[in-house]
This record gives structure tokens, C-alpha cells and sequence, in this order.
């Protein structure tokens, strides 16, 4: 299907969610735990979409959500937190609630590359 940008922080929500995405037939083709990682994935890395993690640490994820917009790459966020954080002009993009199930990343990754 599709090949992903998997941006988490912690460990083992990282690897829940990269068998949910395999499980729905995703290939993860990148992971990073922190911003630099991020980044640096972001702005070289090939892939069709990416889940960011917003909250990273004491950091979030938007120079990295900046990155991809760039690209024309979609993505959405992920956070316990609701919209809490996320600028404005992100607003409109797809997130996901922590924790969430499998069917929603389902409808999540739907909404991102407009598929049926």
C-alpha cells in the first residue's frame, strides 16, 4: 500500500503503532524518536505519508510537520493532548487521539491520502 514516516518518542508506543500499520499493510520505511531524527527523515527520506508524534520531549514535531509541507508530503499528528500546541495553520490536518485503535489510524491514513 503505502510506505511511512513513523515519528515517536516512546519506545513501545512507536513499535504499537508500526504493527498496526503493517497489520492494515503499510510498510514503515522510517523511524525517528526525537526531532533531530525527525528531521533529518523528513527532509530526505523517501515516503507516501507520516504520523508525527507532536509532543517530543520537551520539543514538538512542527518543524518537522514545516518539512514535509514543503514536500507535499501528508501527515498527521498524534497527541494525548487534543489540539493543544498545534499552530494554526495545521489545524485542518488529520490527528490522531492517543491512544487510539486501530480504525481510526485506519480512517486517519483514509483522510490523508483521499483514498476510499
Amino acid at each position: 500500500m503505502a510506505s511511512v514516516l513513523l515519528v515517536e518518542d516512546e519506545g513501545l508506543i512507536r513499535m504499537m503503532v508500526a504493527d498496526m500499520l503493517e497489520e492494515l499493510g503499510h510498510t514503515v520505511s522510517a523511524e525517528a524518536a526525537n526531532l533531530a531524527q525527525a528531521l533529518a527523515l523528513a527532509s530526505s527520506a523517501e515516503f507516501d505519508f507520516a504520523i508525527l508524534d507532536f509532543s517530543l520531549g520537551a520539543e514538538t514535531s512542527v518543524s518537522v510537520a514545516d518539512a514535509l509541507q514543503v514536500r507535499n508530503i501528508p501527515f498527521a499528528f498524534a497527541s494525548g493532548y487534543g489540539s493543544d500546541g498545534v499552530p494554526e495553520k495545521f489545524l485542518s490536518r488529520p490527528r490522531l487521539r492517543k491512544p487510539f485503535q486501530i480504525d481510526q489510524l485506519r480512517t486517519c491514513i483514509t483522510d490523508l491520502l483521499n483514498v476510499p
